[in-house]
């Protein structure tokens, strides 16, 4: 058992304003230098309860419910709602000035912060509000012909699919949506499965970094390199791998990545982030208009007229945090909580695994389906019955529910939850709750 003092770091983190009722900045210093270990391995700290609940408490969720549903969108750490507050306080004493003036240049540092994270020029990365903005500045951005076709999987976020069936009612495009195995059991066979479905009029394609329906990774860079090789530029979504699994820009070579910060990074809510290689930023378009001075500026897809500064400068703190916790060790708590539960009840006859548990194709999300009872109903039962907060999948090819852990939630949420499904795979839902 490693002791919190071998846990102690080096680190010096500036003292930050915390909200009443949670820790005092002296004690959340303390707490994230603990999580910054130089003699314990990430896979030894993963374990450590008593250092993780020095980690719990720089949230302020409601223990009256668990949420097992990060995946959606995630709390902030009350340092950087904290942050977000005095910024938005600063804005109020006079915008014009506090906000436009003072603030808003302050933002270069973030997209700086931002781009040393990724791994890139600061001058490829965009403060966007979420993967949506992210991804229909790009997906939308693209001059296309009638009869042009773009390539995807139908297990891409619903909100994208939409965007692109919206451009082939209005554009006459085509949309060939590809099935994927559930589980991927061997995820370099959707590189082949693509190159398959390229026709002589595909023009683009987009694909997940991770299937927000399963929690599986694919592998981006070999797809990536791949549709370069037949001309087709690729979109990636990582709406969910961004401060949830370990990786850099090199470890994809994308041109175009758009993500949520309001997700893994616990940033502020309604905060995104898009990559454009530097060389296609001026080809592409913008969702709201710039002026022709911008095109080769990343600034370009930022004009969206008035914004708050708070949330975009608040990101820092969120990073801080990242950082100070670590990638590797941020991980492999999440993979340690997703087995936690899910060694529990993979090994039931009517447990169905829906994601490959491989730590290079998953990490906190895992989705199952307890065969024999309606997704939808337990997921609602789950709720209304125990306020535990689960996404419940039905979709063509598979259904389940997505259980998405994070760094806020205890072992004994967890036992609760499993509690509650063995109860279920014993006795079936209550009648009342098949309605």
């Amino acid at each position: 058992m490693i002791t919190r003092r071998s846990f102690l770091g080096s680190i010096s983190l500036p003292a930050v304003s915390v909200a009443a009722g949670s820790l005092d900045s002296t004690r959340l210093v303390q707490m994230l230098s603990t999580m910054n270990v130089s003699s314990a391995a990430p896979r030894d700290v993963a374990k450590d309860e008593s250092a993780w609940r020095e980690i719990q408490q720089a949230f302020t969720v409601d223990r009256s419910l668990i949420n097992l549903n990060s995946g959606g969108v995630s709390p902030s750490t009350a340092a950087t709602q904290a942050a977000m507050k005095r910024y938005l306080d600063y804005s109020n004493t006079a915008p014009v000035y506090a906000m436009w003036q003072v603030l808003e240049p302050q933002r270069e540092t973030v997209r700086v912060q931002l781009a040393e994270l990724f791994g890139c020029d600061a001058e490829e990365i965009a403060i966007t509000r979420n993967a949506s903005e992210s991804l229909q500045t790009c997906q939308l951005g693209f001059d296309l012909r009638p009869g042009d076709e773009i390539l995807t999987t139908n297990q891409d976020y619903p909100r994208m699919l939409t965007t692109f069936d919206q451009r082939a009612r209005r554009e006459g495009i085509r949309v060939r949506k590809i099935s994927i195995p559930v589980p991927l059991e061997h995820p370099d066979d959707v590189v082949s499965l693509l190159e398959q479905n390229i026709s002589p009029c595909t023009r683009l394609m987009m694909i997940c970094h991770m299937i927000n329906l399963t929690g599986q990774v694919l592998p981006v860079k070999s797809i990536v390199q791949m549709a370069r090789r037949h001309h087709i530029p690729v979109i990636v979504d990582g709406a969910h791998t961004f401060a949830h699994i370990p990786f850099t820009h090199q470890d994809l070579d994308c041109d175009y990545y758009g993500t949520s910060l309001h997700k893994w990074l616990f940033a502020p809510h309604g905060t995104g982030m898009l990559y454009v290689r530097k060389s296609k930023i001026a080809d592409l378009w913008p969702l709201m208009a710039a002026g022709e001075s911008m095109a080769k500026d990343i600034r370009k897809f930022e004009e969206i007229g008035t914004h708050p500064a708070a949330n975009a400068l608040a990101i820092g703190e969120a990073m801080a945090f990242h950082q100070a916790v670590g990638a590797e060790t941020k991980a492999e708590r999440l993979r340690y909580l997703r087995d936690y539960w899910l060694g529990q009840l993979k090994h039931h006859d009517r447990i169905k695994v829906n994601t490959n548990l491989d730590p290079a194709y998953s990490c906190a999300i895992a989705n199952v389906q307890v065969e024999g009872v309606d997704t939808n109903q337990l997921s609602n039962y789950l709720w209304d019955e125990h306020r535990i907060i689960v996404a419940g999948i039905q979709h063509e090819d598979f259904e389940g529910i997505r259980v998405s852990p994070n760094l806020f939630t205890t072992l004994a949420e967890l036992d609760r939850f499993v509690e509650v499904i063995e109860h279920v795979l014993r006795q079936g839902l209550p009648a009342a709750s098949q309605k």
